[in-house]
């Protein structure tokens, strides 16, 4: 056996990228290039992908956009069905990644909702594992039904059952429907818009200054008052007709006190001033914009109005303030919480806080609004029912003036100084309300990154490197992935081309702060050592096989030996799985995202396991496959593993070192591989290896690499000979190097 370590010729330059993989990347350039439909408008986009009769059952084409208002009419030969129009035109449609819920709606003449499509969206709701088709069914639940039906805007409102895990998404688009379906038909003037009523204007008389007891306020409206019991919940929910829900009734006395729910409009001085305090209450003045408004909720019983889902970034769900047809719902940006209500005689309450109405509403303070509770109660582990109780609100007659008379601003305008800057966007408010996370993660990444760095020395404590391995595997899988749900997934690269193509935003893929810092971790990777990086050290299910792997070896569970000439046909698999859900993604992102559950991902780390019974059997058959044959979908069927393998190609390093031995004759590395990416000649075959650092720890391995126990025995041979010969003079210490030299 030579005993001077040498290079295998595998080790060498590495040869061109292959043709296919250049085709990759052409092509790849050419879709970023086209970007089709660029400038175009959206609703013209979306009615050239889809039929009239997708709207408007027998209609055959679309008539040019009315000039009153943006939608277009529709037409059964020349008889005017009605018309279509996208719901992002009119209102708000703001959903949880910041951007827009696009629904294409056809309104009847009569305001009856003839069809309704969701378009397009950014929401986070399939990688949560929500399908589209359940989200689909709730907006099939308004066609048929008359958006001027007082039943719309009441407790019954959305006329369908929410879809549990996307509450604040169909709502939005419940809403979005039914005040765009509004607003176009007073811009149309159909004829099944409802006669306005007649009303003085009238605005708060703001010269009117004071407090009030607890007492008064209740007496005299100025605080309004929800008093739901148990009894009312149970026949809430027994009135929806779902079997589940009512056979799960809120236990306890008919009469407990489920929610005692209060609110008042802050902006009322004597309102505001005695319940949040002179202090308080100055501070609101202060920091309100001009005409903007602010309600103070507070409440009492065993449900909570804020939720015990609410996290900084995020939005109050179970709580709406509505007026007329308009609605939102509120924001960590506009909540400050109170310790209590100042006003004196005021009960003690669990909760409280002024919620400042956010500015894309114009509430009229002087007209009645109305607050919306969402009860909500668990069925299954992702099954939920809603229901829905009002707290109307009316303001008092004695805080009212005529719009006529003089009187101050409705709210004085801040000093230059005070002025709040401008909104920060829902990106930037999500990373912060999530500070500690970020760090966690950037740490996990920083020692990962350091890891690669100094792998020379930590591979030479063989120990150090199995508890160190082991514990990140054990972050990865607990904290990265069970805890934070930061698993990418190949629909994050689809999702990332198709935004190339169409509309590139930054602030969509910033909406998730773990997401996008491992997505730029493992950029930064795969130009360094390839795609092993991320699926050896930072994959939550990577991380789930290779543990299950070891408690299965730990109990002698018998290990394969898949030959390397089928282990070499099988890996292609996973490079096959990726083009076709590729390909599928440039006609359809949704057909390509249902492709995508190949990855158990979703089921096993998102939803760990709490998923409907076939989504848990592929992947529990996924994990038993691995406990035999380790990393058994990381080897044959991962299409993410495939799509970072591709431009892992134009990595910078290869650190992995190898002995002129390896392969011949010495096997040791290729068999203990723990994905058998290392050929039978000694090559590492770069897309396959996970950098693991196994071989490494073998290649300095005193007593299992054959070329370090040979290279120690011969220098403990020459160590002897020269101590039982004392006349023979000393060799060079630079003759008979202790340890082995690196070749690559």
């Amino acid at each position: 056996m030579p005993s001077r370590p040498q290079a295998l010729p595998g080790t060498m330059p590495r040869r061109p990228a292959r043709p296919m993989f250049a085709a990759l990347l052409a092509l790849l350039c050419c879709l970023v290039a086209t970007a089709a439909g660029a400038g175009q408008p959206r609703l013209a986009r979306y009615l050239a992908a889809t039929p009239p009769s997708a709207l408007f059952e027998g209609a055959d084409r679309f008539g040019a956009q009315d000039p009153r208002a943006p939608a277009v009419p529709v037409y059964r030969g020349d008889a005017l069905l009605g018309h279509a129009f996208l719901t992002s035109d009119l209102v708000d449609t703001t959903g949880y990644s910041g951007r827009p819920i696009d629904v294409l709606v056809g309104l009847r003449p009569d305001g009856v909702v003839a069809g309704a499509r969701l378009v397009g969206h950014h929401e986070p709701i399939v990688l949560v594992g929500i399908p589209v088709a359940r989200v689909e069914a709730f907006i099939a639940g308004y066609v048929g039904r008359n958006v001027f039906d007082p039943a719309l805007s009441g407790a019954a409102a959305p006329p369908v059952d929410i879809v549990s895990g996307a509450t604040v998404t169909v709502m939005v688009i419940g809403d979005s429907i039914l005040r765009a379906s509004r607003k176009v038909a007073g811009l149309l003037a159909m004829p099944g818009v409802p006669a306005a009523e007649a009303a003085p204007p009238r605005a708060v008389d703001m010269a009117r200054d004071g407090t009030a007891d607890w007492e008064t306020l209740l007496g005299d409206g100025s605080v309004r008052r929800l008093l739901v019991t148990v009894a009312d919940v149970n026949a809430a929910f027994a009135a929806t007709g779902r079997a589940d829900v009512a056979a799960l009734p809120e236990p306890g006395p008919d009469d407990d006190t489920f929610i005692e729910l209060y609110a008042g409009l802050a902006t009322i001085p004597t309102v505001g001033r005695s319940l949040l305090g002179d202090a308080e209450y100055e501070a609101l003045r202060a920091r309100l914009a001009p005409g903007q408004q602010a309600v103070v909720i507070a409440a009492r019983g065993r449900y909570s109005f804020k939720g015990s889902g609410y996290v900084r970034g995020g939005i109050f769900d179970r709580v709406e303030l509505v007026q007329d047809d308009a609605g939102a719902r509120f924001r960590d940006k506009n909540h400050k919480r109170l310790g209590g209500l100042a006003a004196a005689g005021a009960p003690d309450v669990a909760e409280a806080g002024v919620f400042s109405v956010p500015e894309g509403m114009a509430l009229d303070p002087a007209r009645p609004w109305r607050l919306q509770l969402l009860v909500q109660r668990a069925t299954a582990a992702l099954e939920k029912g809603f229901v829905t109780f009002d707290l109307g609100y009316v303001p008092p007659e004695k805080y009212l003036v005529p719009l006529a008379a003089p009187q101050a601003p409705a709210m004085a305008a801040p000093a230059p100084e005070a002025v709040e800057p401008a909104e920060v966007p829902l990106w930037r408010r999500v990373w912060d309300g999530r500070r500690l996370d970020v760090a966690i993660t950037l740490a996990a990444v920083g020692l990962v990154t350091g890891i690669f760095f100094f792998q020379n020395l930590l591979v030479r404590q063989p120990v150090l490197y199995a508890r160190l391995r082991l514990g990140v595997l054990l972050f990865t899988l607990l904290w990265l992935g069970w805890y934070a749900h930061a698993q990418l997934s190949v629909v994050n690269v689809l999702t990332f081309v198709d935004a190339l193509r169409h509309d590139f935003r930054w602030d969509y893929f910033l909406m998730d702060p773990l997401v996008f810092i491992l997505w730029f971790a493992v950029a930064a990777s795969l130009l360094f050592w390839g795609r092993g990086a991320f699926c050896g050290w930072l994959c939550p299910f990577g991380a789930l096989q290779e543990l299950s792997n070891k408690a299965a070896r730990f109990l002698k569970v018998p290990q394969l030996k898949v030959p390397f000439g089928l282990h070499e046909r099988l890996w292609p698999l996973k490079y096959v799985i990726f083009l076709v859900i590729f390909g599928l993604s440039l006609t359809s992102l949704a057909t390509a995202e249902v492709a995508a559950e190949v990855e158990p991902f979703k089921t096993a780390i998102i939803l760990r396991f709490a998923r409907d019974w076939w989504f848990v059997v592929f992947a529990l058959a996924l994990l038993a496959a691995g406990l035999f044959v380790e990393r058994f979908f990381c080897r044959y069927l991962c299409p993410l593993g495939a799509a970072l393998a591709i431009p892992g190609r134009l990595r910078m390093f290869d650190w992995l070192r190898r002995y002129r031995d390896c392969g011949s004759p010495c096997q040791r590395c290729a068999i203990e591989c723990p994905v058998q990416a290392i050929h039978p000649d000694g090559r590492i075959n770069p897309n396959e290896c996970i950098q693991c650092l196994h071989c490494q720890v073998l290649y300095d391995h005193p007593k299992i690499c054959p070329v370090v126990a040979a290279r120690l025995k011969k220098a403990e041979r020459q160590a002897a000979a020269l101590t039982s010969d004392p006349t023979r003079p000393p060799r060079s210490r630079a003759a008979a190097p202790a340890t082995p030299e690196p070749a690559a």
